[in-house]
């Protein structure tokens, strides 16, 4: 399991309703089509988090760029005020956090550690049941 969080491109407060949305049902779809499992997705208005599961033939580096770029591709077709707000160019943020998460260091600990940012974490999906690919 991973956790990984994604910065939005120069940090702009891009996630309302209807991006998170959108969000949440890219993941799914991305989560049909490959072998990954996202147990949450919560987004902090300039910032998602992904607690993923995969499998270990993927490295971290694939799953990352997976999903940073079919996400980014996908919201910019169906969010077009989105691609305004960042004038056109690309959606997430160069950077990227990448931890990987235990079997007793869960999503609670997750949970907290987001809670204690300060933001208005906003959780989208929630599925903790671990799945065998």
């Amino acid at each position: 399991m991973y956790h990984f969080v994604f910065p939005a491109k120069y940090r702009r407060a891009v996630f309302d309703d209807s991006v998170d949305e959108e969000l949440r049902k890219i993941c799914l779809n991305i989560e049909r089509r490959y072998e990954v499992k996202f147990l949450e997705i919560g987004t902090d208005k300039d910032h998602v988090h992904f607690l993923v599961q995969s499998v270990p033939a993927y490295s971290v580096k694939k799953i990352v760029q997976m999903i940073k770029s079919l996400a980014a591709r996908e919201i910019f077709k169906r969010c077009p005020h989105v691609k305004k707000m960042l004038w056109g160019g690309e959606f997430w943020s160069d950077g990227y956090f990448a931890s990987s998460v235990g079997k007793h260091g869960d999503e609670t600990m997750i949970g907290n550690y987001v809670r204690g940012q300060g933001g208005e974490y906003q959780k989208l999906h929630s599925n903790h049941q671990l799945a065998l690919f």
